[in-house]
């Protein structure tokens, strides 16, 4: 599958050349500077960079790619580009930018495929970079208190599906960008400038073993809460205060007669 990915690729770039209107094809992430984590799961991500006036062309026009292999599946999901699935299995995400375009679209910095001779290799180099914040201690444990709170109230009001986000989605976020400060990422691999949680389990191996009791699911949105609460009050010193708010819903949610596990859970308050 490996093989198919990269020589599909490759017939991408000598589509795009054989076009007369482009200028190079710029492969992303496992298919980009990545290759060594290029496996059977991976997908084409691309940048297609086409001459000054030449967008519509491709992107109203999908020929330069169904030439290649028979497409089954099409979504025009940015104004950009697409995502797509080839009947053979290979799903491609890629986005069509003119040449003055790029100095404005912030992307991981990618391998040049092909281009045209005049092209310098540079341009697979973004000049706009994903800006990281600043690390705050303060704000990110604020933040995930606060969300751990708001989500076990909204699930006192029988609001589950948005309890589970804030807790299980909005704190976790915070949590995670905490733990990347206690436990130094593995050096062989490699992060996401744009997703944190991608190859978690492989960058902070010692982090992700509470991960199943931080995500229990739809049904366990307390347990969870219960679960980061634990480790935040571990690993730094969150406001009493508010761990002692966030304590009483807890005990609320596992006392009432509607929580199916409260009589287990009780236990571990």
């Amino acid at each position: 599958m490996q093989k198919r990915l990269l020589q599909r690729l490759e017939d991408i770039g000598q589509s795009l050349e054989h076009s007369g209107k482009a200028l190079a094809l710029i492969g992303l992430g496992s298919v980009g500077l990545e290759l060594e984590r290029l496996d059977e799961h991976s997908d084409l991500d691309f940048f297609a960079i086409v001459q000054e006036g030449q967008k519509a062309f491709f992107l109203e026009d999908l020929s330069w790619l169904s030439r290649l292999a028979p497409i089954v599946y099409t979504v025009r999901n940015t104004v950009d580009g697409f995502k797509l699935l080839y009947a053979d299995g290979i799903f491609c995400e890629f986005a069509v930018f003119e040449g003055q375009e790029l100095s404005s679209i912030p992307f991981a910095a990618g391998r040049v495929v092909w281009k045209a001779e005049h092209i310098l290799d540079t341009i697979a180099q973004p000049i706009q970079t994903s800006k990281a914040s600043e690390f705050n201690l303060e704000w990110n444990l604020g933040e995930a208190l606060t969300n751990l709170y708001i989500g076990l109230k909204r699930l006192a009001r029988g609001e589950k599906l948005s309890a589970a986000r804030f807790v299980q989605g909005y704190a976790l976020d915070r949590v995670l960008e905490l733990a990347e400060h206690l436990e130094s990422a593995h050096a062989d691999t490699w992060p996401d400038p744009f997703s944190r949680e991608r190859r978690l389990e492989q960058r902070l191996p010692m982090f992700s073993v509470h991960l199943p009791a931080f995500v229990q699911g739809y049904e366990c949105t307390v347990e969870s809460a219960q679960a980061m609460l634990l480790w935040l009050e571990q690993h730094f010193s969150p406001n009493v205060e508010m761990v002692l708010a966030i304590r009483d819903l807890i005990k609320s949610s596992t006392s009432s007669p509607q929580s199916p596990r409260a009589e287990g859970f009780k236990s571990l308050l």
